[in-house]
Order: C-alpha cells, then sequence, then structure tokens
C-alpha cells in the first residue's frame, strides 16, 4: 500500500511534469472508482494543472480550483505515460481504472490509476475543496510534522496496541502496515505495546523513529519515476516484508505475525526483549 514518502513522491512528480499543463480529457473505465458525481468529472476537463500535494496517504491534483483527490488503497497506483493511448479504454477490462490525459489524446503526456487484484479499493473524488472527502476530513495530524509534545497528547489514553495506533488515519495520517513496522524497529518497540502506557523515553525514541524513518523514506522517493518507487521502497526496509531474513541490527531472524489479509514483521530480539509474539489472535504473549 502506498504511504505517506510515496504520495509525497508521486504529488512531487506530478508537481514537476503536469503542473502548467491542461486536462485534455479524463476516461473512466471503472465508474465505482468515482464517489462524488457532483461537479462532474468532465468539469476537470479544460482546466489547467495549478498544483498538486497530500493529504496523510491521500494524493491530490489542483485542477484550478477544482481537485480531482485519490486514495490508492491497497493495491492501486499512479502510472506516468509520456504519451496516453488515444482510444478510450473499454470499461471493466484490466487493471485500469482512471486516465487522465494532460495534452491531446495520443500525443501528450497523462497518467493512469490502476489496480491490481480483485479486492478494489482505489477511490476518487472530485470536489471544489479536499476537506469534504470524508477521508480527509477525519485526519489526524500529519505523521510528518507532529511534535513530541503532540504525540503524547495523542497518546495519552489510548487502550489499543502500539501498531494499532500508529495505523489509525485519524489519530495519525500517513503511516501505515509498512512504515510502522519500521519506526517500532528503530524505535524498539513492541507492536504489541500499549499506546497510552508509554514511558516518556519510550515516547522519546518514537517520536524520533517517526520523523527519521520518514524523513528518509521521503528523501529516498522524492526524485524517483512512479514506475520505480515500489522497488526503492522495498530496498529500504529493514523488516517488513523480511520474514526470515537477518536483521539488520542484531541479526536475529526477522518474525511474523499474520492475520486475515494482513501482517506485520518485527524483530524479537530488538523489540520485544527476544520473546516471540503469539499471533494476534490468541491475543497474549507467548510465554
Amino acid at each position: 500500500m502506498p504511504e505517506l514518502p510515496e504520495v509525497e513522491a508521486l504529488a512531487h512528480h506530478l508537481r514537476e511534469h503536469a503542473v502548467g499543463r491542461r486536462v485534455h480529457r479524463v476516461d473512466i473505465a471503472s465508474p465505482q472508482v468515482l464517489k462524488t458525481f457532483t461537479p462532474p468529472w468532465t468539469d476537470l476537463q479544460g482546466r489547467e494543472v495549478t498544483g498538486a500535494g497530500r493529504f496523510g496517504k491521500h494524493l491530490d491534483l489542483d485542477c484550478d480550483g477544482l481537485h480531482l483527490v485519490v486514495h490508492l488503497a491497497r493495491a492501486g497506483w499512479l502510472r506516468w505515460s509520456g504519451t496516453t493511448a488515444a482510444a478510450p479504454p473499454r470499461p471493466g477490462r484490466g487493471p485500469l481504472a482512471l486516465r487522465v490525459h494532460l495534452g491531446p489524446p495520443g500525443e501528450g503526456p497523462g497518467f493512469d490509476l490502476t489496480e491490481a487484484g480483485t479486492k478494489k479499493g482505489l477511490a476518487a473524488w472530485v470536489v471544489r475543496d479536499p476537506a469534504e472527502v470524508p477521508g480527509i476530513a477525519r485526519l489526524g495530524p500529519d505523521a510528518l510534522s507532529v511534535t513530541r509534545a503532540r504525540l503524547e497528547d495523542l497518546f495519552a489514553g489510548r487502550s489499543e496496541r502500539l501498531k494499532t495506533a500508529l495505523t489509525d488515519q485519524a489519530l495519525l495520517a500517513g503511516i501505515g502496515n509498512a512504515y510502522s513496522d519500521e519506526v517500532m524497529h528503530v524505535a524498539r518497540l513492541s507492536p504489541y505495546a500499549t499506546a497510552g502506557r508509554l514511558p516518556a523515553e519510550a515516547l522519546d525514541r518514537l517520536h524520533e523513529a517517526i520523523t527519521t524513518v520518514l524523513t528518509d523514506a521521503v528523501a529516498r522517493s522524492v526524485g524517483q519515476s512512479a514506475a520505480t518507487l515500489k522497488g526503492e521502497k522495498r530496498s529500504g526496509l529493514r523488516v517488513h516484508g523480511r520474514t526470515g531474513l537477518p536483521c539488520p541490527v542484531c541479526g536475529d531472524a526477522v518474525r511474523e505475525v499474520s492475520f486475515a489479509d494482513r501482517a506485520f514483521q518485527y524483530c524479537a530480539t530488538c523489540q520485544t526483549g527476544g520473546r516471540p509474539l503469539a499471533d494476534r489472535r490468541l491475543s497474549r504473549l507467548l510465554k
């Protein structure tokens, strides 16, 4: 799933390559991707792209005051092309959901929004104010800008596990499954730690890890083409997606806890005092 660093890099790419161009045509290949009907998506046509930004994990393309806001969900992606296909796509065929032509179709550049797999979550909104998007309206403070004091306030009294708190977008915006694993590993904290019971020293480490991990990931990602961003993300991860491989800090094997539709990875030596975590469904540490 694209998270804060990748979405920031995509926004940067659009600022570099899309701003100043005009939307010539928008093709809808998957009607269910559009979550708004007023204003109609056809109102984007003819407008100049004046900006591109990010709200948490939402990508925002500003077309002269009308915004195309996108959430890429788990398997969505933005594919930039120097020349878009002139023929309109067939609805419901393949991974293509939406295409934006930023030049004459068949001649100019543009981008596709695509989604792999059968479970669809990619969503797009056409709004006059990004705050009209429900997911943006609910966002907590951006993870890259949160201060140590603000983090302590956010976690005060929270009873959920740290893994859950870090990925709750209404609490802290931008961190997903992968970077939460990375942050907790760098901070040497258990995913099962109670968010509201972290001592001051642990909160210090957590805040520093959030800032360091995300800043480094943004620095690696910005300037990459959209086509290489996924590979860049994978290459920079220390524990996430590396089950069975040695921890880069201590050499212990990276372990995994699996859920019905996702998993997280951690190092027992670095994060849990050497104790392997039980499957979350057991709701306890192995003794």
